[in-house]
C-alpha cells in the first residue's frame, strides 16, 4: 500500500510547527545553565552535592527517554489527537515543576537536595516528552534534505529566540517575570501546534501499533549508530561549557552580573540569525559537509578562549558572537539528518518517537556527564565559585574551552569518516518490511 503523503508545509505552517520550540528551549536554558549557578550560589549547595544530584537527575531523564519515545510512537498510532492531548498534560506539569525548582518551599540543606531531586525529575520527565513528541511530529512531515532542514530550522530557530529571552529575562527583570513569560510562551505554542502542518498517517495502523515493542529498532540501522555516535561527541563538547559558562564569566572573566546576559544573548541571537545561511550552504554542500563547516568554525573560534582572563570581555563578546554563529549547524542540521536516516530505513510514520528517544537519551547523557563530572573534578582541584587562585582559575579555562575542543576535533572526524567518506553507512541491518 502505497503510504498517503503528509501536508506540504507552507511558512505559515512551519511557524505554527515551530513556535513550541521556543518555550521549550526557554525552559532548556534555567535547566542546564542557570540552575547550577543557581543552587551553589544562592542556597550554597557544594559543588559535589550538587553535581551528584544533577548526574543522578539527568541519568534518569535520560534513561525513560527511549520509553517516551514508545509512548510517543503509541500515541501517534492512535491519534493525533491523542499526541496533542499529551502534550498538553506535559506542559501544565512542566510549568510547575520548573517553578518550584527555582522557588523551593524547603532550605534546611537535606530537604533542599531531596527537593531538587525530586522536582528535577518531574520537570525533565515532563520537558522529554513534550519535546520527543513534538521532534516526532516534525519528522513525520517528510520531505527532501532542504524541506527537513527548514522544518528543523524553525523549531531551533524559535528555539533560539526562547533561549535568547530566558538569558535577558533573569537578569534584567527576574526570575518571576522569567516564569511567568515562559508559561504565557508554553501555552501559545502549544495552541499553534494544533494549527500545525499534520503529518500523513501511517499506512498499517495496526502494525504501527505493534512496533511500540520495537524499542532497540533504531540500533539496527548503521546509519543511526555512526550518526549518533558523531551526535553524541558533539554534544559533549558542548554540554562542557554549557555548564561551566557563568562560572567562567564571574570568575575568570571577572565581568559584573549585569553583563552575563549580554553575552549569552549574544551568542544565541547569533545562532538563530545564522540559520538562513546555513540553510543556503545545504542546498549547495548538503547536510553533512555544512555541519562539518560549522564544526571547524566552532573550534577555530573557541581555542583561544582559554587565554582570556580579567576584563577582557570585548574578545568574549566576539567570541560569543562567532561561536554562535557555529551553534546554528548544531541547532538545525543533526535533527534533519536523523529525520533523512529514518525515512531511508522505511521507518517514517511508525518509529520515529523510538529514534528520537535514543536521540534524546544521548542528550540527556552528554549533560549528566558533563554536570556530573566536570563540576566535582573542577572541585577536587581546588576550584569552588568567587575563588581567585591563579591554578583554580586555569583548570577552570582548561576545561571551559581546551577540552570542548579537543572533542568538537573528534566528532569533525568522525563525521568524515563515518559518514561523508563513506555513503554506504546508510545501509541497514533490519530487513524492509520488518515490523
Amino acid at each position: 500500500m502505497k503510504r498517503a503523503s503528509a501536508e506540504v508545509p507552507t511558512r505559515r505552517g512551519l511557524a505554527c510547527y515551530g513556535l513550541l520550540g521556543l518555550p521549550l528551549a526557554f525552559v532548556a536554558l534555567p535547566l542546564y545553565v542557570l540552575l547550577p549557578n543557581h543552587y551553589a550560589r544562592v542556597f550554597g549547595m557544594p559543588l559535589a552535592s550538587l553535581g551528584a544530584v544533577l548526574l543522578a537527575a539527568r541519568l534518569f531523564d535520560a534513561a525513560i527517554d527511549p520509553l517516551l519515545g514508545r509512548l510517543s510512537d503509541w500515541l501517534f498510532a492512535r491519534s493525533l489527537h491523542a499526541v496533542l492531548a499529551a502534550g498538553a498534560v506535559s506542559s501544565l506539569v512542566l510549568a510547575m515543576g520548573l517553578a518550584g525548582l527555582f522557588f523551593p518551599a524547603v532550605a534546611e540543606p537535606g530537604a533542599l537536595t531531596a527537593w531538587a531531586a525530586a522536582f528535577l525529575l518531574i520537570t525533565c520527565t515532563a520537558y522529554s516528552q513534550l519535546s520527543i513528541a513534538h521532534q516526532s511530529w516534525g519528522a513525520r512531515l517528510g520531505g527532501d534534505e532542504l524541506q527537513r532542514g527548514r522544518i528543523v530550522a524553525w523549531r531551533e530557530g524559535c528555539g533560539v529566540f526562547g533561549v535568547v529571552l530566558a538569558s535577558l529575562l533573569p537578569a534584567l527583570l527576574g526570575l518571576p517575570v522569567m516564569l511567568g513569560a515562559f508559561t504565557v510562551a508554553l501555552v501559545l505554542g502549544w495552541l499553534a501546534w494544533t494549527r500545525a502542518p499534520s503529518p500523513a498517517p501511517p499506512a498499517h495502523p495496526g502494525r504501527a501499533t505493534r512496533a511500540v515493542a520495537s524499542l532497540w529498532r533504531p540500533w539496527g540501522s548503521a546509519a543511526f549508530r555512526r550518526l549518533l555516535a558523531v551526535f553524541m561527541l558533539n554534544g559533549i563538547a558542548s554540554a562542557v561549557p554549557a555548564t561551566l559558562v557563568l562560572f567562567f564569566i564571574q570568575d575568570r572573566l571577572q565581568s559584573p552580573p549585569a553583563q552575563e546576559p549580554f553575552f549569552l544573548g549574544t551568542y544565541f541571537l547569533c545562532a538563530a540569525l545564522s540559520i538562513p545561511l546555513w540553510l543556503r550552504a545545504v542546498a549547495r554542500w548538503g547536510l553533512a559537509r555544512t555541519w562539518l563547516a560549522g564544526m571547524l568554525l566552532a573550534i577555530a573560534v573557541f581555542a583561544g578562549v582559554a587565554g582570556l582572563g580579567k576584563s577582557d570581555t570585548a574578545a568574549f563578546l566576539l567570541v560569543c558572537a562567532l561561536s554562535g554563529a557555529a551553534l546554528g549547524t548544531d541547532l538545525a542540521l543533526p535533527g534533519a539528518m536523523l529525520a533523512g536516516v529514518i525515512a531511508r530505513q522505511g521507518d517514517n510514520g511508525r518509529f520515529e518517537g523510538a529514534y528520537f528517544g535514543w536521540w534524546n537519551f544521548a542528550t540527556k547523557l552528554n549533560l549528566a556527564l558533563a554536570a556530573g563530572l566536570a563540576l566535582p573534578l573542577l572541585g577536587a582541584l581546588g576550584y569552588s565559585p568567587g575563588t581567585r587562585s591563579p591554578e583554580a582559575l586555569q583548570a577552570l579555562g582548561l576545561a571551559y574551552a581546551i577540552l570542548p575542543c579537543a572533542l568538537k576535533l573528534l566528532a569533525a572526524a568522525a563525521l568524515y569518516f563515518f559518514i561523508i567518506r563513506d555513503p554506504g553507512s546508510g545501509r541497514t541491518l533490519i530487513p524492509e518490511g520488518t515490523p
